[in-house]
């Protein structure tokens, strides 16, 4: 590997100066940045990382915190995991993957041992365990004394005083689509939501998305009936058949279950149910899910490079000292297509 030393003495200059013109830390004459930057080019000098950090006290890498659960849809994870990244990157920062389930162990081991300079927290839970960490003291032991560790969290908990947050705005998006079917004249709607396990948690996306379709629901006089469900074939059969036995009239349904859509679309159709002639049927749910569907789905797209973005957009503020602590929330937007339509008759 080419050495600090090799450059200054290819360039004709001290080891210093070349130090200076990496930091900017002093004033260097236009003539001897350019013979440093071009011996740099030359010899294909690549600064050490860890000597940086030590010099700067900054890692410029991000921790992005993205639990991976079997009860989750990885690929909304991973599109959001690779908004972070692409934009981290023309921030100067790299991202530190984290995929555990290790919860407050793994915000304790990035701020004690300084390995990034913040943190994105994504899988958000109302109660979130990781949060009393981020909200003061989490340095506590960390390189430079630090007592905070900036951070921006992809979801909304029950209580973000304190907190930078991004998230699609859910509440309203579970209003929307009641908003949508009631506007069809639909007045019995079942939703089949997501795993168990995800209620069971108390995940914020989940749990925002239903009570603003109770609320909706209640307020234009809806009968509405929430069913969570694994997904899949199997599962969504039995779901299905539960709901139509509790609920024969159904003529609506929201899905917020990406591994439901196809199974429940095949299903209707083998119970002689057309959609939407018989049955409604709106999904929260990627742009391309909503397309590629044997149907083409009514849906409230899940903005996922947007937040990934926009998380990114105001750590990097954070950490410059141009931002305090803001809630963003991306209002929802529903696109009409082939699978819903007016309630029979």
């Amino acid at each position: 590997m080419v050495t600090l030393a090799e450059v200054a003495q290819h360039a004709g200059v001290s080891a210093s100066t070349v130090s200076y013109v990496l930091s900017g830390k002093r004033s260097i004459s236009a003539g001897t940045r350019e013979r440093v930057e071009h011996s740099i080019r030359e010899l294909g000098y690549h600064p050490n990382a860890g000597a940086r950090a030590l010099a700067s006290n900054r890692s410029n890498i991000i921790a992005l915190m993205v639990p991976l659960r079997t009860d989750m849809y990885v690929p909304v994870m991973m599109e959001i995991a690779i908004a972070v990244a692409t934009t981290a990157r023309t921030h100067g920062y790299d991202v530190l993957l984290l995929t555990g389930e290790e919860g407050p162990d793994a915000v304790r081991r990035v701020t004690s041992s300084g390995l990034a300079d913040g943190m994105i927290l994504m899988d958000v839970e109302l109660d979130d365990e990781r949060l009393p960490l981020l909200r003061g003291g989490a340095g506590q032991g960390r390189p430079g004394g630090e007592q905070e560790q900036p951070a921006v969290l992809i979801g909304l908990p029950s209580d973000t005083s304190g907190l930078t947050c991004v998230d699609l705005d859910f509440r309203a998006t579970g209003a929307l689509c009641v908003d949508h079917l009631a506007a069809l004249g639909h007045r019995d709607v079942a939703v089949i939501g997501e795993a168990p396990a995800v209620y069971e948690r108390h995940t914020g996306f989940a749990e925002r998305t239903l009570d603003g379709l109770r609320s909706r629901g209640r307020e234009l006089g809806l009968r509405l009936l929430h069913r969570p469900c694994a997904g899949g074939y199997d599962a969504t059969a039995v779901t299905l058949a539960r709901i139509l036995d509790e609920r024969p009239d159904t003529t609506g349904f929201v899905v917020q279950n990406e591994s439901a859509v196809e199974p429940l679309l095949a299903l209707l159709r083998q119970r002689g149910r057309a959609v939407p002639e018989d049955v409604s049927v709106v999904a929260v749910c990627p742009e391309q899910v909503a397309v590629q569907a044997s149907v083409a789905l009514t849906s409230v797209a899940l903005p996922a490079q947007e937040m990934g973005r926009g998380a990114v957009e105001r750590l990097v503020a954070k950490l410059e000292g141009r931002d305090g602590d803001e809630v963003v929330l991306l209002a929802p937007e529903l696109t009409v297509r082939a699978s819903s339509g007016p309630a029979p008759a």
